[in-house]
């Protein structure tokens, strides 16, 4: 007798069983491949899905004789689809209930799943690398260490962990284009299961980031001397270990950083400014972010270093600038021109085109001798148009070069041997101190290329040194202050100024994905009228504005113009007791200075507000026969005026002043600069503004005599002096803009609704240094 597995009736009955529709049922194994692929469940289909697409006629008979047979019982206990499942609380910030199947489930929950407190389910970014902080449960009732573990679903980057610190955390996570499925498990020896393979503790969350490439990067560039060795200062020991090359300071530069974009970034959210933040250009290059994409070779777009060559030896670079600190240093600021101006020789910009550009020295050193940084100078502004930020690299060392390494660098209490390197303002005296210096300063200097100037607190008074607290939940011992350290919170962390943010908010290289398009014309525009007001107008509307006593470096006091219904307030009215009425009582007499910001990030400063609004911004009028008391206003003055030989030049024109003249063309006196212009009336009689400079008879710009055109503002590009000039007409029409059309900021000298121009107001040196317009109303 054939043993009982080779009856093949027997064998053939369970087979055609197998067919039968309970297997749907009862085996989960489909199920749980259509869970991970988010389909449908199938229970309850007749055909199994395996075979829904196949349909083969001589099956389909067999299951349909065996519908009445009995079942047969199964020899081996039904899968389970899944085997756990632990989420975060329902409704915890950011961290949902989660569906199975598409439907809600009341599951068990762990009391210490991690919560995210600052980014929600969902959330939609534009930065490469997410600041996350967080507790482990309510923290109020838990006061827990252990770990963090911060995984992808789709292992596009592998776990990093990260310290929790009395049930606090704070960790970065690596995001790329589209939807980032992020877990977080917590682990601690006090908790029953943790570190096991199937931890309870967790809670998972979806961020998106959608890449901002409307808004012009922020490069990143290492300078080098042209006889370069190409490392940088490192004790010995380190050196060995991790290199102090010009691969590991690219590495340790691009996370720097990264880090500068992720504080960044929280920081404008705290503002309530969204998470609003610089950009990098990127290539497409090894990833250096962790160091399973170094062993493995992995390909990312990562943030690009530009490695930019001067034309100096390091003798040379050394020579030119000793630390920013030292009260000797003869050559201040020579380096800061080198860097412009290999820069500008890399990028080669087209006249007009601005770069933002955050530079490394690389060839900085400590000269242990005369106990200074030589080859560093700490700066940040503006050479034309490349706005540039330099800084040495003599803090480097103590730099992370990957994610792994930010919470080790940032908490390295290994004192700094100044036998090797510097100790930097002795603000330095551990590892993880430098890190704040070195990292901070840089951060600090291209706030300066941001247009950031120093501030009562924050960044731009270097606060920097507790950078930190802001990627650490607990901190080392600190050398600067003696302190043990401790629990870090928010309130203790490292800062941007509210002003700083503002600023931010409208500046170009932090336009968000879905921000609308701005009118080109970015300026601010003051205009003194009747009963001692000031009529402020700004094509992208008026952001902020910065009261300045005399004898206040630092803005201490400034008014905000919120959006109102989602538009901006393009039109605001002044006048000097508001503004002095929100200045501290022993400061309401001082001369006043007013700085007024556009969402464009156009700028205007009043340096008088007194002067502009009272009696001396002010001149009478006669029209026709007789006199007729009618008062014309100056508006706010381009240029300083501060050429040598400056002289006043003003006058109204005489087809305001006399009704049958009639305009009829401009003669433009223009060169590198605007030298001046002439008005011609019908009668061939001309008023001259400025001198005839520049090129030999200038150009003409004819009106249009007959239709009755007239002129109804100005284009001028202004610094220190006049750049360019543009006449705007009552047709619609402009002329070409004369003298140097790249030069200086933009400005749209537009009369406010009711007024019109009259004549034209400013002075002249070798060119015109000062320029404003005469307005009355019509």
């Amino acid at each position: 007798m054939a043993p009982s597995f080779l009856n093949f009736k027997e064998l053939r009955r369970r087979s055609r069983a197998s067919f039968r529709t309970e297997r749907s049922n009862t085996d989960n194994s489909s199920n749980d491949d259509q869970l991970s692929h988010g389909t449908a469940p199938t229970t309850g289909s007749i055909t199994p899905p395996s075979l829904a697409a196949q349909s083969d006629p001589s099956l389909n008979l067999q299951v349909k004789d065996q519908q009445n047979a009995p079942a047969v019982p199964q020899n081996r206990p039904p899968l389970q689809a899944t085997t756990n499942k632990r989420y975060s609380v329902s409704g915890m910030t950011g961290l949902g209930s989660p569906t199975v199947n598409g439907q809600n489930k009341n599951l068990a929950v762990s009391h210490y799943a991690p919560r995210i407190t600052n980014v929600t389910e969902n959330s939609w970014v534009s930065q490469k690398v997410l600041l996350l902080n967080g507790t482990i449960g309510e923290s109020v009732h838990n006061s827990l260490d252990g770990t963090l573990t911060v995984t992808r679903l789709d292992d596009g980057f592998p776990p990093t962990v990260w310290p929790v610190c009395e049930s606090h955390f704070k960790a970065l996570v690596y995001l790329v284009p589209g939807a980032n499925r992020l877990r977080f498990d917590f682990n601690s020896p006090k908790l029953s299961n943790s570190g096991s393979s199937n931890p309870l503790h967790s809670s998972y969350m979806t961020v998106h980031m959608v890449p901002s490439m409307n808004a012009p990067p922020l490069q990143l560039a290492i300078l080098v001397a042209k006889d370069s060795p190409g490392t940088f200062d490192a004790v010995p020991a380190r050196a060995e270990r991790e290199g102090n090359g010009l691969d590991t300071a690219i590495r340790k530069f691009r996370m720097a950083a990264y880090l500068w974009q992720a504080f960044t970034a929280e920081q404008m959210h705290r503002h309530k400014f969204g998470r609003r933040v610089f950009r990098f250009e990127e290539e497409w290059a090894t990833g250096t972010c962790n160091q399973r994409d170094r062993e493995m070779g992995t390909m990312r777009s990562e943030a690009r270093i530009h490695i930019i060559k001067t034309d100096k030896t390091v003798a040379e670079i050394r020579d030119l600038e000793r630390a920013q600190q030292n009260p000797n240093a003869t050559k201040k600021g020579e380096l800061y021109e080198i860097a412009a101006e290999a820069v500008k020789n890399y990028f080669q910009p087209l006249p007009g085109q601005k770069q933002y550009v955050s530079v490394l020295i690389l060839d900085a050193h400590w000269d242990t001798t005369a106990k200074m940084v030589t080859g560093h100078a700490a700066l940040g502004g503006n050479a034309g148009d490349l706005q540039l930020a330099i800084f040495g690299s003599h803090c480097m060392q103590s730099y992370p070069t990957s994610f792994e390494e930010v919470v080790p660098a940032f908490t390295d209490c290994t004192p700094t041997d100044t036998n090797c390197v510097a100790n930097d303002c002795n603000e330095g005296g551990s590892s993880w101190e430098a890190a704040n210096i070195g990292i901070g300063a840089h951060l600090h200097e291209t706030g300066h290329l941001f247009g950031c100037p120093h501030q009562e607190n924050g960044v731009m008074l270097r606060d920097y040194v507790r950078l930190n607290r802001s990627f650490v939940a607990r901190e080392a011992y600190c050398t600067r202050t003696k302190s043990k350290g401790g629990l870090v919170l928010q309130a203790d962390e490292c800062t941007w100024h509210r002003l700083d943010c503002l600023r931010f908010r409208s500046h170009p290289c932090f336009r968000l994905p879905n921000d609308p398009v701005l009118n080109p014309d970015e300026s601010v525009q003051a205009w003194p009228v009747e009963d001692s007001k000031v009529l402020v107008a700004a094509p992208t509307g008026v952001a902020f504005l910065e009261l300045y006593p005399e004898g206040s470096d630092l803005c201490h006091t400034w008014i905000e113009y919120p959006t109102e219904n989602g538009s901006v307030q393009r039109n605001i009215t002044l006048t000097e007791k508001e503004l002095r009425d929100r200045l501290p009582e022993d400061k309401r007499q001082a001369k006043l200075r007013v700085c007024i910001k556009s969402h464009g990030g156009g700028n205007l400063d009043i340096d008088d507000f007194h002067v502009l609004c009272s009696r001396a911004s002010s001149l009478k009028l006669s029209f026709g026969i007789g006199p007729l008391a009618k008062t014309a206003f100056r508006g706010n003055k381009l240029g300083f005026s501060q050429m040598e030989g400056s002289e006043p030049h003003e006058f109204i024109f005489s087809s305001a002043k006399e009704k049958n003249r009639v305009l009829s063309r401009i003669v433009f006196y223009h060169g590198y600069a605007f030298d001046g212009m002439e008005f011609f009336y019908d009668d061939d009689s001309s008023q001259l503004f400025g001198k005839r400079g520049g090129k030999a008879g200038g150009d003409s710009f004819e009106m249009n005599v007959r239709r009755g055109e007239y002129i109804t503002g100005f284009f001028v590009r202004s610094g220190q002096w006049i750049d360019a000039i543009q006449v705007l007409t009552s047709m619609g029409r402009k002329s070409p803009v004369y003298g140097n059309a790249h030069g200086g900021s933009p400005h749209t000298l537009l009369p406010p609704r009711g007024y019109t121009v009259c004549g034209v107001s400013g002075s002249c040196a070798q060119w015109v240094d000062g320029f404003s317009v005469i307005i009355t109303r019509w």
